[in-house]
């Protein structure tokens, strides 16, 4: 197969003050060939959509090779078209202009730009819409004329970022099929589409090729060919087994297993907390518990149950293990002992071991209730954790590191926070 980009020791960083840098991707190697769809798996803020806009050009990266039809990427790419998440579109203008921005933009004669819009709206399913104004359409149709903007400029490559994720399941479904009728029925020159999503189903349906992404940096954890015809039965065998090897290699492949023990021995004040409700995190132990439940319980099955994909269960999943309730091996979550009794227990019990867990499982959440001990009157300004949060975090990031352990703490009952005055406090120092 032709190559049409390649990526040597790809490195990006993004400055968090004078003296920090932020590290988003890290020694990224990727090859994507003519012919192929290829979809970026992993959880938002891994670097994916980073990984995209530095591939077509919109931003640069800190070290490392990028290739694009043999040459160096240095800035916007001729041959390489993006659909965002977000529509995009020009509000005042209608369907046909929004399409034909890409064209003028190019310097693309009027009667010219105006028949290869009028085709490429044809293609993606809107004819008789041309006239129409983004506020009269669907969200399923507002990305649909993304699509078609994008395909109008005739790209070798076609970049998707998670261009199905704000749209509903059955409308997300319809255009994923007309995808990939599109492109089967070659009625367009897009030689090769590279796509980002944090839905395993969605990948296994699409691609020929999975490129599993990790986090903090983003790195390549994996890759899997996909050998499934199309149109593929996400009900069938191969199918489920493919998800299942996904899960697998997305929780227990060598590199996490490597990363969750360090995380487990490791552990610092500057950990990337994961953003959970308590009372969520408790309504999913009980679930674990149930009776129709064994004593592991297969992710994929737990996804489909719940209903969840990645970017809404593996935080739990995390936190899980992070506070002790329950272990991942082999694609498969067991409840830990402290687990199964938490799930049973009433609600004062819970309180009482979740605050167990926590001041034992979490420094930053320890540190905390320590100085508040320490502290004559019991009070610290929020303001003096932010500051030892930034010594390892972007101040941002700080921040929702902050406020999602003090929600587990005042959870836990373990200290209180009052939100006017940004102060930390034992409302019942012992």
């Amino acid at each position: 197969m032709k190559e049409l980009v390649r990526i040597r020791q790809l490195r990006k960083t993004f400055k968090k003050s004078e003296q920090q840098e932020l590290l988003v991707l890290d020694n990224v190697d990727l090859t994507l060939y003519s012919g192929e769809i290829v979809a970026l798996l992993g959880k938002s803020g891994s670097g994916k959509s980073t990984l995209l806009r530095i591939i077509a050009g919109l931003t640069k990266p800190t070290s490392g090779e990028v290739m694009y039809a043999g040459k160096p990427v240095t800035g916007p790419v001729p041959g390489v078209a993006m659909v965002f998440q977000s529509f995009a579109l020009m509000p005042w203008l209608t369907v046909l202009q929004n399409v034909e921005l890409g064209l003028e933009a190019q310097g693309v004669p009027r009667d010219e730009r105006r028949s290869r819009a009028i085709e490429a709206i044809d293609i993606i399913g809107l004819d008789g819409f041309e006239s129409a104004y983004p506020r009269e359409l669907s969200g399923g149709m507002r990305q649909r004329v993304g699509f078609a903007r994008a395909l109008v400029i005739n790209p070798d490559l076609l970049l998707l970022d998670e261009p199905f994720s704000a749209l509903d399941v059955l409308t997300a479904e319809n255009l994923r099929g007309d995808l990939i009728d599109i492109w089967e029925s070659k009625k367009t020159k897009t030689r090769g589409i590279l796509f980002v999503t944090h839905n395993i189903d969605e990948a296994a349906d699409i691609a020929d090729r999975i490129i599993v992404f990790g986090s903090d940096p983003g790195y390549i954890r994996a890759e899997v060919q996909v050998q499934l015809p199309q149109p593929r039965d996400s009900q069938s065998n191969e199918f489920r087994e493919l998800v299942d090897k996904i899960y697998r290699l997305m929780t227990t492949g060598p590199q996490e297993r490597a990363r969750r023990a360090i995380r487990e021995r490791y552990l610092g004040i500057g950990y990337r907390l994961p953003d959970v409700d308590p009372s969520i995190l408790a309504g999913l132990i009980e679930t674990m518990d149930a009776p129709e439940f064994a004593s592991k319980i297969d992710l994929p099955e737990l996804s489909e149950h719940l209903m969840m994909d990645i970017d809404d269960l593996f935080p739990l999943i995390e936190t899980l293990e992070i506070l002790g309730f329950a272990k991942v091996a082999d694609g498969d979550i067991a409840l830990s002992k402290i687990g199964s009794s938490f799930a049973k227990a009433d609600l004062l019990e819970r309180k009482k071991m979740f605050a167990d867990q926590l001041l034992s499982r979490v420094p930053l959440a320890s540190h905390i209730r320590r100085v508040l001990d320490e502290r004559p009157n019991h009070y610290a300004s929020e303001e003096r954790f932010l500051s030892r949060l930034e010594d390892h975090l972007s101040e941002k990031e700080a921040e929702r590191v902050l406020k999602t352990v003090i929600d587990w703490g005042r959870y836990a009952e373990i200290f209180a926070y009052d939100y006017n005055t940004k102060m930390l406090s034992l409302e019942n120092p012992d």
